[in-house]
């Protein structure tokens, strides 16, 4: 790939589109570090501007070994400048496991400059650079804060969009078609806990045929495998209406790039799983994530019910106990964030029974390339 900033489209006066090549330490003798913390700031604050809240926002450090090179994927990032200020990010992501014909792609884009052809000038980036490796389907999750007016639903029947805001007419307008909405959703971690209590109780008397096994990442060796083998079936498993999902393959190694990606930088990763007792198979599990700030948003990341184990309440099971072992171990953070398919009704009938509002809601788009 050229290393330029030339685009096939007539030039935005002023605007660079500078690659970005991810440092090993921000320390000042990174030659990259200076463009990767402007790359994080105008990250945090577009989530800031689009989202209302700081919850999505974290420090470069936390983020950044997130963006070491890895063998399953090529990683490629964009700062968007105009007239030397940065004003957005652009990414893409090109999965090296499966078939190898998926780009998935971000074009992050302060509100300030829309309007003035810089997405049009970094999605025909992010489509040539999707051609020069082959690939032939693009994929995006945006975020659609609520305007009035018209929906577009999504063909899952299953939640919709605003029609007229800004990056739905956008992605319509540069054949995207919308594929499903993913719910976010957050949980008041000040509430009483006396309704988890009654819901983990009934939810242990459905599932007798197992136990639940904690623990904080790094993962112990003897859980590696089965952590490894739920990790993979995130992509299989998990509602994915028409978009296109490779399979992964995760491993020791895989688990150990995981594992360090939080606790290099002092984030703590605790899970809560589900074993069938009679063969020991990790059968569930449950992810809590918060940052060095113990005080901010935590964050569940996945969650899984293998298909084969499914209708034992396995999912209550395993994120109750961790919200009640989260009490302990994160006193001070105020909420946990989650995203889920909305067509995903079990898993969502869970968190709503758990007191789970939704409070936005992303499409997830694709495109062919021809």
């Amino acid at each position: 790939m050229s290393s330029t900033a030339r685009t096939d489209h007539p030039a935005v006066a002023g605007l660079e589109l500078r690659p970005l090549t991810f440092p090993t330490s921000l320390d000042d003798a990174d030659p990259h570090a200076a463009d990767f913390l402007a790359m994080v700031d105008v990250r945090n604050e577009i989530h800031r501007l689009v989202s209302g809240h700081d919850d999505h926002c974290f420090p470069a450090a936390e983020l950044l070994p997130h963006y070491a090179p890895q063998p399953w994927e090529i990683r490629r990032m964009w700062l968007l400048l105009l007239d030397g200020v940065p004003v957005g990010r652009v990414g893409v992501d090109l999965p090296l496991e499966g078939a190898q014909t998926l780009a998935l792609f971000f074009i992050d884009l302060h509100p300030d400059v829309w309007g003035r052809g810089i997405g049009t000038t970094a999605l025909a980036l992010v489509e040539r650079t999707a051609r020069e490796h082959g690939r032939t389907m693009l994929q995006t999750y945006v975020e659609h804060p609520e305007v009035p007016g018209p929906r577009l639903p999504a063909p899952t029947g299953f939640g919709s969009v605003p029609s007229e805001a800004h990056n739905v007419r956008f992605l319509v307008g540069h054949g995207f078609v919308l594929e499903q909405i993913e719910r976010n959703s957050v949980l008041d971690l000040t509430a009483p806990t006396d309704g988890v209590e009654r819901l983990l109780a009934q939810a242990r008397e459905r599932s007798t045929d197992y136990r639940t096994v904690s623990w904080f990442a790094p993962t112990p060796p003897e859980h590696v495998a089965g952590y490894a083998w739920l990790k993979s079936r995130m992509a299989t498993d998990v509602p994915a209406a028409e978009l296109e999902v490779p399979e992964e393959i995760w491993d020791a190694e895989r688990i150990a790039v995981h594992d360090a990606r939080y606790t290099s930088v002092g984030r703590i990763l605790h899970v809560v799983a589900a074993q069938h007792v009679a063969t020991g198979e990790l059968c569930a599990f449950n992810e809590l994530v918060i940052g060095v700030d113990r005080t901010g948003a935590s964050h569940q990341e996945d969650t899984l019910v293998l298909k084969e184990h499914r209708g034992h309440r396995l999912g209550m099971l395993v994120k109750c106990e961790n919200l009640l072992r989260w009490r302990e171990i994160a006193p001070r953070s105020p909420r946990v964030m989650t995203y889920n398919a909305e067509e995903n009704r079990p898993m969502l009938d869970i968190n709503e029974e758990l007191g789970f509002v939704a409070v936005a809601y992303e499409g997830a788009w694709q495109k062919q390339l021809h």
